[in-house]
């Protein structure tokens, strides 16, 4: 498949968006998802018909229900249909590779049963570069925290995978993949930067290694 690489000009400013807690997306991340329930399964459909694109964020716990749903966090991620399979059982498995950030300039009336917005990308230019984001990560700090978090969640994780990635990957694909809170995911997701994203996952992997109440993870591989 060829790469995507679009331009601010090239993304859609009205689209779905796939409200769960506890699930991230970051530009140039890839996150796996298993679409079983109906309105999710219709708007895999339509955005795989129209652009191959559409948005996670999460609810807010601490915002207002509305005619829509749950309070939703103001910035969320488009992401693009980078693969696609169906299930014997009719369920999409699909990747969503994210593009840009955005802030929910107003939510639209629903379609087919799941919830649209209208966005804004302006906050958040350096999103689609495309050349490796400088993170000023201290990978030696970043690697004895994650040591110690993966030893007190009881992961078993490919060490050679991660001693391979890049600096930035290795920020983005630990920032979407580790079980963080809501609120600590979503403060990933709005770090002003790769460097501020950085900075914060090191310090949430330092306090979750010495939390003694975590709930349990999951293998990375």
């Amino acid at each position: 498949m060829v790469d995507f690489h679009p331009r601010a000009d090239d993304l859609p400013t009205e689209f779905a968006v796939f409200p769960l807690a506890g699930a991230l997306l970051l530009p140039r991340g890839k996150l796996p998802l298993n679409i079983f329930e109906r309105r999710y399964l219709a708007m895999t459909e339509d955005s795989l018909a129209s652009g191959r694109m559409f948005a996670m964020i999460q609810p807010d716990p601490h915002a207002a229900p509305t005619e829509h749903g749950p309070g939703l966090y103001r910035t969320g991620c488009l992401g693009r249909l980078t693969s696609f399979s169906e299930s014997d059982d009719g369920r999409f498995l699909i990747t969503l590779t994210g593009l840009s950030r955005f802030h929910i300039a107003e939510e639209l009336p629903g379609r087919r049963g799941y919830r649209r917005v209208r966005a804004d990308f302006s906050g958040f230019p350096a999103d689609l570069d495309t050349a490796p984001a400088a993170t000023g990560v201290e990978r030696d700090a970043l690697l004895t925290a994650l040591k110690a978090y993966f030893v007190h969640q009881k992961f078993d994780a490919n060490w050679d995978a991660i001693r391979r990635m890049p600096d930035d990957a290795l920020v983005v694909t630990l920032a979407m993949v580790c079980p963080f809170e809501p609120a600590e995911k979503q403060a990933l997701l709005e770090a002003p930067s790769e460097a501020d994203r950085a900075v914060t996952l090191l310090a949430l992997l330092q306090m979750g290694a010495a939390s003694s109440d975590l709930p349990p993870g999951r293998p990375l591989s």
